[in-house]
């Protein structure tokens, strides 16, 4: 099939940024690679010197963030991608909500589908007011799809009934709008820990243990968003992906920026495996022994695919994808064709990848599930559920007689 000249150069940036990507994250060693990570590293300090002053700004009150008289939490990374932020999300969300809290989960939504060019700017020279938080989930119903919404706020709809999902790139707009129509008294902001026109009371900074913060270079050079000094906003770090075996040097690290850091460590365990377009929950020890297609489009493939293989499965073709990236009807229809032809026993994917599929896309009757992880707390359980009373069952301010988060500290 022959390529449009716009699909043409849709590959062509693709494949750039998956170059750019593995430089990054180290993964490529050459001539060529040393010589675009020179160039990376000093796009690299013009990016760094854009952070800090925009944190300098902040700090110095010159730029102001927008209280909104409700608690905000903030979930966030200093890295992009790959620190499994979601499940702690959603394990955070439904404690809060289990306690009595009116949770708004508030999201960016990245690789949404956006206004399109022509209406912004419209509104923009006719000063219209700016559209609504799209409503993912009114706490009730489902009420956007992964298309629309991005694929984690999504996902996060799907999983936590009960809990208010709203994407807007402005979550001040959003948080004021959940608490105006949904009576939301937390706010969550998911991939939160660089917005700052909205502050959090408590700050959940995520760090995937297996990298955590690269080599130490900011974007595009590394994978870090701010430097790694930056942690010392953070009120609980939670390291990710943890096997359970300490790491002094890590910890030391963490405790350099902030002394009195708590840290809690977890891990993403599979739970099921579980048709995409079906109901049915397998149990784990049902893949051991299969012959598996695995494919997906994450930031970290390859932890996705060493769970596969310690379950026991064989994995007999893959296929990576950037991560966000938005399948077509031809990929998906070309994939199940391969597949097909390495007679395998099931397609699998993340539950992540498996929101962008079409139902039409795939093959009638074809064996097509996803896998299900969810958050394990392995070290720090008391100090998880201190995050949660604090928000909940915040102590009274001996100074004016209303309630703070933060335990010790003066209100307001």
């Amino acid at each position: 099939m022959d390529l449009s000249f716009k699909e043409r150069w849709k590959h062509r940036l693709e494949r750039l940024e998956e170059f750019t990507i593995d430089v990054a994250f180290d993964r490529r060693h050459g001539r060529i690679e040393k010589l675009y990570g020179g160039f990376l590293r000093a796009l690299s300090m013009i990016f760094s010197a854009i952070v800090q002053t925009r944190y300098f700004l902040y700090n110095k009150r010159v730029m102001r963030d927008q209280p909104l008289g409700c608690l905000v939490v903030v979930v966030g990374n200093l890295t992009v991608g790959g620190t499994g932020k979601t499940p702690v999300v959603e394990k955070f969300a439904r404690s809060l909500q289990e306690r009595g809290r009116k949770v708004a989960i508030l999201s960016r939504g990245y690789g949404s589908k956006k206004e399109p060019l022509h209406r912004r700017f419209m509104r923009w020279i006719t000063h219209r007011q700016a559209p609504p938080p799209k409503i993912v989930s009114d706490g009730e119903n489902i009420l956007l799809d992964s298309h629309v919404a991005g694929d984690e706020p999504y996902m996060l709809a799907r999983n936590l009934p009960g809990v208010v999902v709203l994407v807007d790139k402005n979550r001040v707009k959003a948080g004021e709008y959940a608490i105006r129509h949904f009576g939301a008294d937390t706010l969550l902001l998911d991939d939160g820990f660089q917005y700052l026109p909205l502050r959090g009371q408590l700050n959940l900074l995520m760090v995937d243990k297996n990298n955590p913060f690269g080599n130490q270079n900011l974007l595009p050079r590394g994978i870090l968003r701010e430097p790694v000094k930056h942690l010392q906003r953070a009120s609980y770090v939670f390291l990710t992906k943890s096997d359970g075996v300490p790491d002094p040097e890590l910890e030391d690290l963490i405790h350099q920026y902030k002394p009195d850091a708590e840290i809690i460590e977890c891990t993403h365990r599979p739970k099921y495996i579980q048709p995409v377009f079906g109901d049915e929950q397998h149990p784990l020890e049902w893949l051991r022994g299969k012959r598996v297609a695995a494919f997906s489009g994450i930031a970290t493939p390859e932890s996705f695919e060493a769970f596969l293989t310690r379950l026991g499965a064989t994995i007999v073709y893959n296929r990576r994808f950037l991560d966000h990236h938005r399948f077509t009807y031809w990929e998906i229809e070309q994939y199940f064709d391969q597949a097909n032809e390495a007679q395998v026993d099931l397609v699998i994917t993340t539950e992540k990848d498996a929101v962008r599929i079409k139902q039409d896309w795939v093959p009638e009757q074809a064996p097509f599930y996803f896998l299900r992880l969810e958050v394990e707390i392995l070290r720090g359980v008391k100090d998880f559920d201190e995050a949660v009373s604090r928000i909940c069952f915040p102590k009274v301010s001996v100074h004016t007689g209303t309630r703070s988060p933060f335990t010790g500290r003066k209100a307001g």
